[in-house]
């Protein structure tokens, strides 16, 4: 679809302008890594065992680091490519950590990772149909972002996500190096969430989750290991964890930061817990749950923002 700019009620045509080398966008992308993906940037043409990589990046949320790699050809496997530097990873775990402390100061241990959560990022302003159908599994550890650069200093980054309905990539052809990062790398999927959640609160959660969504257009739902998280500008406001017979909700605001009337949240920021943010909410029924989406939605208006 066109991108167009409404000038006194005329539409003009904003020309995508393209990028000259991969490294303008490894610098536009370094230099916004918290806003354009929600990672700490931690070190750029890191190499290990003849393995250069383009940047290397830190999720706080999942405690995992994030491989990104630029490309401004479309001659690659992105599957071949992707499991490569994750098994560097897997294999080389200590270089990992020591970049990390050397290059952010912070100290980090080893069991302090979550190695399952890994991922590779690929940037680039094309793809072939061959590795956009390459990409079509629901647990596959990694992820490709189409940037697009245009006239006016303008940047388009949206994530290409597999359907609902994609395969495993374990029900595939494997080889070894795909066997071995398999094994300690896992993907999490909402449906893995909810097989043990009784119907009658999986029922809610759906009205829950249908009504968030209906926020706006940009939301995203996304399964990590501990729960699933609903974001926008690449940052959680939500959070819910799935039990048989309740659902545990969190809203991502600080404390202070919601206006509750009704008292309806729990204070937890002085006591350990999986999701984010100082609010949580246990529901085992559909009683104020209306009341629990405008809650939400305030955590929502600011994330937007």
């Amino acid at each position: 679809m066109a991108l167009l700019k409404n000038n006194n009620g005329k539409l003009q045509r904003i020309k995508e302008e393209g990028f000259n080398l991969e490294k303008e966008m490894q610098s536009l992308c370094e230099e916004n890594m918290n806003q354009l993906f929600n990672l700490e940037f931690i070190t750029s043409e890191f190499s290990v065992d003849n393995f250069r990589i383009d940047t290397l990046a830190y999720d706080s949320e999942t405690k995992s680091f994030v491989i990104i790699e630029y490309k401004n050809t479309k001659s690659y496997s992105v599957i071949d490519q992707g499991y490569s530097y994750l098994s560097n990873m897997l294999n080389n775990k200590e270089e990992y950590i020591l970049q990390y402390i050397t290059n952010t100061g912070k100290t980090i241990l080893k069991n302090d990772i979550d190695w399952s959560q890994s991922r590779v990022f690929f940037v680039s302003p094309k793809y072939t149909e061959y590795q956009l159908e390459s990409i079509n599994f629901k647990d596959l550890p990694i992820h490709l972002y189409h940037i697009k650069k245009y006239n006016g200093n303008l940047i388009d980054l949206e994530l290409i996500t597999a359907n609902d309905t994609s395969a495993s990539i374990n029900t595939v052809s494997s080889n070894e190096i795909k066997s071995q990062v398999n094994k300690e790398v896992k993907v999490y999927t909402e449906d893995e969430h909810l097989e043990k959640t009784d119907d009658k609160i999986l029922e809610i959660y759906h009205e829950i989750k249908d009504e968030i969504l209906d926020f706006g257009d940009t939301i995203e739902l996304k399964a990590t290991k501990l729960y699933l998280a609903f974001t926008v500008n690449n940052q959680n406001f939500c959070d819910i964890i799935s039990q048989k017979t309740q659902l545990k909700l969190f809203i991502n605001l600080k404390k202070g930061e919601l206006n509750d009337p009704k008292k309806l949240m729990r204070d937890v920021s002085t006591i350990g817990h999986w999701g984010n943010g100082d609010y949580e909410i246990k529901i085992k029924n559909k009683e104020n749950i209306y009341d629990i989406l405008s809650l939400i939605k305030q955590s929502y208006n600011i994330k937007v923002q």
